[in-house]
C-alpha cells in the first residue's frame, strides 16, 4: 500500500487538456443565443433533453454545457425536468422500439410553440445502431424534427451554434 501511495505522488496527472475553444468566441456565442431566446420568446429558453436509446456520448457533451467551463445557465438557457416547461426537446440517439411511445408522449406534453432538435448522427438515421431489431430509426421517424446537429458526438460549441441557428431560423411548431 505504501508503495502505491508513493508512486501516485510521483506520477504526473493523467488528465486531458482543457478544451481548445476560444473562450471569448464561446461567451459571445452563448450571449447571442441568450439574447435571441429572449427576443424570440420574451424569456429564457427552456430545454428538455430526451435520451431515446443512445450510447450516452451525446449526453456527455450536452451535460458539459452545464459545467463550470460552458455554464450556459448564466446566459438564461436552462435545462428543465418536465416537458411541460420546455421550449425545446433535445433528443439524442436512435429511437428504440421501447422509447417510441415515450418520445411521442413527451412531444405531445410539450406546449406549443416548440422545437425539436436531434443531436448526433444516431438521431438522424440510427447511426451505427441502424438496422437493429430494437431500433425504429432516427428521431424524424417518430416526431417532426426542426434541426439536426451532426457529429458523433457533436461538441458543446457546435450544439450552442445549432441552437442559435434554430432561434434565428424560424418559427416553432404549433
Amino acid at each position: 500500500m505504501r508503495k502505491l501511495l508513493l508512486e501516485s505522488l510521483i506520477t504526473p496527472t493523467l488528465t486531458e487538456a482543457p478544451p481548445t475553444v476560444d473562450e471569448a468566441a464561446m461567451i459571445e456565442l452563448a450571449e447571442t443565443l441568450g439574447k435571441q431566446a429572449r427576443q424570440s420568446l420574451g424569456r429564457s429558453l427552456s430545454i428538455r433533453e430526451v435520451d431515446a436509446g443512445s450510447c450516452n456520448g451525446c449526453e456527455l457533451e450536452i451535460h458539459a454545457l452545464n459545467n463550470a467551463f460552458y455554464d450556459i445557465d448564466r446566459f438564461g438557457l436552462r435545462f428543465v425536468a418536465s416537458p411541460r416547461h420546455a421550449d425545446v426537446l433535445m433528443v439524442t440517439g436512435p429511437v428504440t422500439k421501447n422509447m417510441r411511445e415515450a418520445l411521442k408522449r413527451t412531444y405531445d406534453a410539450t406546449p406549443a410553440p416548440k422545437w425539436v432538435v436531434a443531436v448526433g448522427d444516431c438521431a438522424l438515421d440510427g447511426g451505427c445502431f441502424a438496422g437493429s431489431y430494437a431500433v425504429v430509426g432516427g428521431v424524424s421517424e417518430v416526431i417532426p424534427v426542426d434541426l439536426h446537429i451532426p457529429g458523433c458526438p457533436p461538441p458543446p460549441v457546435k450544439i450552442l451554434a445549432g441552437m442559435l441557428a434554430l432561434l434565428q431560423g424560424g418559427k416553432a411548431a404549433s
